[in-house]
């Protein structure tokens, strides 16, 4: 099944497209370069809240309730205030990621992600600056594929992570998006970085944007990524374009998912 992206899209270029059906050993749609590895970015919130869950650092979807206080990332004005697990998985809150893992601390950190066996499993950091705790996942040294997205997110949904069973049903009821067309019920997370460039520098103003998740209905679960660059900062940010258009792709009238 080939997928073409939708009006969104325009403005970037999709790298991949992958969905695949719990079960199944062939890929429903694989459009493009699926297994090259680049930064997990907002997308590694999903493994945190399973890290959070699990552990008891988090305790339901209201709790805790954490304050901002100053110094905490604050590019986003939505984040300068009190944030509790859902509104951080609905505002991409980076400094209550940054609190979760350093209340987590390097060694339990860096166990999950080697327990989740997550992209590459490289939590160091920026080179030279000690930081994997707090931004690994932030255009650094973590990185996963769009292929491997979707085996991580697979092994969640059968239980085969590391985690409780509550960790998952926590994780799974942060990331809900509602029903889609057709009866889906629709759980994912975007994500939204800067790319490294051949000289290992990043490149400035040329955003890629992450979509990740699964789609249920009735006994069927799809698992999905969506990746995209651009070459320009687009008005939109880039992980809310590639999960509109792949929401478009798979659940507008006449197309995808069926």
């Amino acid at each position: 099944m080939t997928i073409t992206a939708g009006p969104l899209a325009a403005q970037g270029r999709v790298v991949c497209t992958l969905a695949v059906e719990v079960g199944s050993s062939a890929p429903l749609i694989r459009d493009g370069t699926c297994d090259e590895r680049i930064s997990a970015a907002s997308t590694f919130k999903i493994a945190i809240s399973l890290m959070g869950f699990d552990s008891g650092i988090f305790t339901a979807p209201d709790a805790p309730e954490w304050p901002f206080e100053e110094g905490y990332a604050d590019w986003n004005p939505k984040w300068r205030q009190a944030t509790t697990p859902a509104t951080w998985m609905r505002d991409s809150v980076v400094w209550y990621s940054q609190q979760a893992t350093m209340r987590l601390g390097a060694e339990r950190f860096a166990a999950y992600v080697r327990g989740f066996d997550y992209g590459n499993r490289d939590v160091s950091g920026d080179s030279g600056k000690n930081n994997g705790l707090t931004h690994a996942w932030l255009s650094s040294s973590l990185q996963i594929s769009p292929v491997e997205q979707v085996a991580f997110l697979t092994r969640m949904i059968e239980g085969q992570l590391p985690v409780s069973p509550d960790a998952v049903a926590q994780t799974r009821t942060l990331m809900s998006l509602g029903r889609q067309p057709g009866g889906w019920e629709v759980y994912g997370k975007t994500g939204t970085g800067l790319p490294f460039g051949p000289d290992g520098a990043l490149l400035r103003g040329q955003p890629f944007g992450w979509y990740v998740g699964w789609a249920e209905r009735d006994d069927r679960i799809v698992v999905f990524a969506r990746l995209m660059r651009f070459d320009s900062r687009p008005k939109v940010s880039a992980g809310f374009q590639a999960r509109d258009s792949l929401l478009a792709d798979l659940f507008g009238a006449g197309v995808g998912l069926n």
